[in-house]
Order: C-alpha cells, then sequence, then structure tokens
C-alpha cells in the first residue's frame, strides 16, 4: 500500500494547479509593469495639485522632475475654469515621500522633454519653512510663464510675414548690391565735414562766444518787427513778382542799365538837392506813423514774455552743443580709422558670397515651407500613444521580388550592376521593380523649374525615373497654398 503525499508534493505534481499559478504570477507582473510610470501599488506617495495656465502635449504619466531628477509622475489632467472665465488645467501629481513637504513659495513650469514633443513637470523647491500639505494643491500663481515651443517660434513665419521678409531682403539687396565702393566713398567724404565741423561746434559751444546773445537778439528783432508782419510779408510778395518780372527783361536790359550806372548817379548827385523837399515831406509822414508804432504798447508785453519764456530753452542748448562737439569728434575719430573701410569691405564681400546661397536656400521655406513641414512631421514622429507613453509611427516596406519568388534583377533586395528597370513580381497589375530616385528635386531655386517636387511627385508605374520627374508639381504644399 503506498503512501499519499504531502499537501506541498500534491499541488506541485498537479498540472493544473501549477498552470493556474505561473498564469496568476505573470498576470501580476504585467499589471506591474504596464502601471510603472504611474507608480507601483502599495507604495506610498505624496499627493499634491497644481493649477497651470495649459498642458498641451502633457498626458497621464509624463515625468515630475526636481533638479533634473524623477521625483513623481502626472496621475490625472483635468480641465477647470477660473471665476474670470479663463481656462486652465488641473495636475494631480503623485510623488515621492522623501521631498514632503513642498516649500509653499515652489514653482511649476511645463517643459519639453526633447524637440519631438514629449513634455514633463519641473519643480523648483522652495525655501519656505513652510510646506503643502498631503493633498495641497499648488495654485496657478505658482506657474511660470509657459516657454515658447519650436513649433510656436516656425509657425510664427506666415505667409505674410514670408512675403514681407522676401520683400526685405530683395529691396537690402538691390540696394546694397554692387555699391560697397560707393559706400566707401561716402565715409572717406565725411571726413573732411567732420573735421571742419568740429571747432566750428567747439567755437560755438564755447561760452565766450555768447551764442545764446544770439537767439535773444532774434527774439528782440522779431520782437520789433512783429507788428509790421504783414506788412513785410506782402513786401516780399511783392518782391517776388518784381524779380519775376526782372528775370525776364535781365538780359539785356538790366545789364545795359547797369553798364550805364554810373552816368546815372552822377545824374542822381545832381538832381537829389532838388528831391530834398520831397524827403521832408517824408519824414513829416513818417512822424504821423507815431501813434500807429505806440499801439504796439498793448501786444508787445505778450510778445516779449513769449520769448523770455524761450530762453532758458536756448541757454540750456549750450549743453547740447557741448555733448554734440564730444560726438562729433568721437564720430571723427571712427571716420578717420583705418581698420572701417576695410570692415566695410569685408562686409561687402561677406554679403556678396552669402547672397547667392541665401538665394537657393530662399526658395526652400518661403516658397516651399520645408523647414516647418520638416519640423512639424519629426514632431509628429511620436505625436500618438495613450497614459503609458507615446509610439514610433512608422511604415514596413518590401523589396521587389522576381515571379519565381527570388530576388528581383538588380532589385534592392541584393547587390545591384545597374538600376532596377523591371523583371519583378507584379502587384496589382504593376511591377514594382524600378528605380525611382530624385536626388536634387526642384525647389524654386534660381535656374530651376519654380515647383516643389519633393513631396509631390506623381508615382510613375512601368517605368524607370531618375532625376526630376516630367511637368511642374506647382508650389503648394502642405499647410503652404499655391501662390496666384
Amino acid at each position: 500500500m503506498r503512501r499519499r503525499g504531502t499537501g506541498a508534493t500534491a499541488i506541485a505534481s498537479n498540472p493544473v494547479l501549477v498552470g493556474v499559478a505561473t498564469t496568476l504570477v505573470i498576470v501580476v507582473a504585467v499589471f506591474l509593469a504596464y502601471n510603472a510610470n504611474a507608480g507601483l501599488p502599495w507604495v506610498p506617495s505624496y499627493r499634491l495639485t497644481a493649477e497651470v495656465p495649459g498642458a498641451a502635449s502633457l498626458v497621464r504619466g509624463n515625468e515630475v522632475r526636481i533638479g533634473g531628477f524623477r521625483a513623481g509622475v502626472v496621475d490625472k489632467i483635468t480641465p477647470i475654469q477660473k471665476a474670470n472665465g479663463t481656462v486652465a488645467a488641473k495636475l494631480d501629481l503623485k510623488l515621492e515621500t522623501d521631498i514632503k513637504p513642498l516649500p509653499v513659495d515652489s514653482t511649476i513650469t511645463i517643459r519639453p522633454r526633447s524637440s519631438l514633443g514629449l513634455k514633463y513637470v519641473e519643480l523648483t523647491r522652495g525655501t519656505s519653512d513652510q510646506g503643502y500639505p498631503e493633498g495641497g494643491n499648488i495654485p496657478l500663481s505658482a506657474a511660470k510663464v509657459k516657454p515658447v515651443e519650436f513649433d510656436e517660434f516656425f509657425n510664427m513665419f506666415d505667409h505674410p510675414t514670408r512675403i514681407g521678409n522676401q520683400q526685405n531682403l530683395r529691396g537690402f539687396g538691390d540696394a546694397f548690391a554692387g555699391r560697397g565702393e560707393d559706400l566707401n566713398s561716402a565715409i572717406r567724404l565725411f571726413v573732411p565735414l567732420v573735421r571742419d565741423a568740429s571747432p566750428v561746434l567747439a567755437a560755438i559751444a564755447d561760452p565766450a562766444t555768447d551764442f545764446d546773445r544770439f537767439f535773444a537778439s532774434q527774439a528782440r528783432t522779431a520782437e520789433i518787427t512783429a507788428p509790421v508782419a504783414v506788412m513785410q510779408a506782402e513786401l516780399w510778395v511783392g518782391l517776388s513778382r518784381t524779380v519775376t518780372a526782372f528775370a525776364n527783361v535781365a538780359r539785356p536790359f538790366l545789364q545795359d542799365t547797369i553798364t550805364k550806372g554810373p552816368t546815372g548817379q552822377e545824374t542822381a548827385i545832381e538832381t537829389f538837392p532838388v528831391i530834398r523837399p520831397w524827403l521832408a515831406s517824408q519824414t513829416e509822414f513818417i512822424s504821423a506813423l507815431r501813434p500807429g508804432a505806440a499801439a504796439l504798447n498793448n501786444s508787445a508785453p505778450d510778445l516779449a514774455r513769449g520769448f523770455q519764456a524761450g530762453i532758458p530753452a536756448l541757454k540750456a542748448s549750450v549743453g547740447f552743443n557741448q555733448r554734440l562737439g564730444k560726438f562729433v569728434r568721437s564720430f571723427e575719430s571712427f571716420a578717420t580709422d583705418p581698420v572701417v573701410p576695410i570692415g566695410f569691405r569685408d562686409l561687402t564681400n561677406t554679403v556678396s558670397i552669402l547672397n547667392p546661397i541665401v538665394a537657393v536656400l530662399k526658395p526652400e521655406q518661403t516658397v516651399c515651407n520645408y523647414v516647418s513641414l520638416f519640423l512639424r512631421n519629426a514632431a509628429s514622429l511620436l505625436s500618438d500613444g495613450d497614459q503609458t507613453g507615446t509610439w514610433l509611427r512608422f511604415m514596413v516596406i518590401t523589396t521587389p521580388v522576381a515571379p519565381d519568388g527570388g530576388p528581383a534583377p538588380n532589385g534592392e533586395g541584393g547587390p545591384s550592376a545597374t538600376p532596377a528597370n523591371g523583371g519583378g513580381r507584379l502587384i496589382d497589375g504593376i511591377d514594382p521593380n524600378y528605380v525611382h530616385v530624385n536626388p536634387y528635386p526642384n525647389a524654386a531655386a534660381p535656374g530651376q523649374t519654380k515647383e516643389c517636387e519633393a513631396g509631390n511627385e506623381t508615382y510613375a508605374g512601368g517605368k524607370q525615373v531618375i532625376g526630376n520627374v516630367p511637368g511642374n508639381q506647382g508650389t503648394e504644399t502642405d499647410e503652404q497654398p499655391a501662390k496666384k
């Protein structure tokens, strides 16, 4: 009679129980691995909530870092609406207990972890003695200003901005291209001007010159002549008409008059004694005008006060003139420096060298928008995912095969002697074993067809295509409409 085994031996000998136990262990391991980013179960944590202006591209399970080291994870993201109508985001943070309590003057920022769009939450630990309790809330005021992202930076180059940049580059290029020697000549001609202007300005700024009295004298002159300003204006208008009339008779009539002037003066010497009675009558006339001049007493004080108010401003101009003299002397030393023309020549050469390079590279962005599309597509590689993280987006491409199942002649599946040109197994009635390569697609550069060929070529089935494809593919790309 055989003895029955112990309980442990019986379980180990039972394949059903062993399978159930193994399956249970595997399920627990998978569960723990799946939730590792969100924190392991039964492990104590320090939970806080935080309000941030926005949580774009932030997903559940993203890291929380302090000083560059992982300190927890984002457990939940919830949109909230503030009392003033603005919308913010509320983050439930699951932090490690060794940072408890977090000082109340700490700050929070959402930062990019890479240029492809992955984000993380950065906490900057404060110095306050008070800390957030378990379940405390970090207010919106603790959130720092959102940093500018790569895509936001390049999105500022919208269509009107690109058109404006094109016009600016074209204008500056046309204005300075081939004018380096003219600029150098202009700077060289400034030297005599600055050299001669410096002593003149220094003499004007010298207090011994009494330059401020010049303006005071002008003010008094204007005060005296102000009552007859209208008459003077009419005088100049009359003189203008007279001079205009004289211009038509300048030659030979005025010329003959000047020539005969000495004879006329001799005649005047003889006739002036006869004119004296008339001059006496004019004196009486001017005396009669004195009452009118006395009437100026009512308006002259107002004019005088206006001119006196301008005297402080004129006095203040002395300091300005002194500082202007220093500036002019500094500018003279700059203009006379022999290194300056060399620098301008080097700058001209640099611009001349960069001009064809910029002319070739400019249409890549301004016409075809390829730089923005490259960055957008690079960021979209990791744009899909779930609460555990993001996924890498890719496509499997198989190589053509021959009808017998072996490698296609000169195909991509093995070494080739010449570019592939048929001989592959048909797929949907089309032989895929043809080389299609365009190493230098047209991008509207100088000397090229104005088209955005890269990404717009149509598939040429059943034939070999090396180089630019036939026809014009247009300038319309994604997020870049065709120009009319």
